[in-house]
């Protein structure tokens, strides 16, 4: 018998969960980067969105996830009727997301469509994989909001002794698809990964940030009881 993998033990979170709105029905709360949306099956890895948020309202439920290291706007029921009514929202494809990303070199078009099916990654498990050919369809919008220099000033990029020569661009992306590590894989299949990425970037892309440059900034949808358009904005940290 082979000798099991060590598990994943994640490093504490420190930051604090935000809320950005509630009432009787829904929570809306800004994850920060480096926590886990669900408790892992490890025990160290019970710190989570939801089990820090059952604390204080026992009957919530998630919606949707966001990955580890992403951070940003996530959606909660506060019952399961609500958690219904917005689930089917979300398979109606009637919710609508923004996520701000900075991505390694210079992208050069303004904006595009990105289409490229996703697979689950059989060798690889379990990462995912593009695949036009048996992945699930799978497309992104892109928009550039600016191209720059890397600032070591910044908290977020580390310094590796090569300041001032590599370009990034920050690119708000709205997936028009909700495939799991969809934008980390997408950035990727054009040339520019997600600095901080540690399952899809470059070497270099990765150890320039000491986080993932993702963030979800705006979250789109129906209140499950008015029926009154919603939108959620949370701007991004970098």
């Amino acid at each position: 018998m082979q000798p099991q993998a060590d598990p994943f033990i994640v490093p504490k979170c420190l930051d604090e969960i935000n809320i950005l709105f509630r009432d009787e029905h829904i929570l809306v709360i800004n994850k920060p980067s480096g926590l886990l949306s669900l408790s892992g099956k490890h025990p160290l890895n019970i710190d989570s969105v939801h089990y820090r948020l059952v604390q204080d309202f026992p009957t919530c439920t998630l919606i949707h996830r966001l990955d580890f290291g992403t951070s940003g706007i996530m959606l909660l029921a506060m019952n399961k009727q609500i958690n219904a009514l917005l689930c089917k929202q979300f398979s109606d494809r009637r919710v609508s997301k923004r996520y701000t990303a900075i991505l390694h070199g210079n992208l050069e078009p303004d904006s595009d469509l990105i289409d490229c099916g996703i697979a689950k990654d059989i060798d690889n498990f379990p990462l995912m994989k593009l695949c036009k050919a048996t992945g699930k369809p799978a497309q992104s919008q892109f928009q550039v909001l600016s191209r720059f220099t890397q600032s070591h000033g910044d908290n977020f990029f580390l310094d590796d002794g090569r300041a001032g020569h590599r370009q990034v661009t920050r690119v708000e992306f709205e997936p028009v698809t909700g495939r799991t590590h969809q934008l980390r894989l997408h950035s990727q299949h054009i040339g520019h990964p997600i600095l901080g990425c540690d399952l899809y970037a470059t070497d270099e892309a990765y150890f320039m940030s000491s986080r993932l440059m993702l963030h979800a900034s705006q979250l789109c949808f129906e209140h499950p009881v008015s029926g009154v358009p919603m939108t959620i904005e949370c701007k991004s940290p970098f």
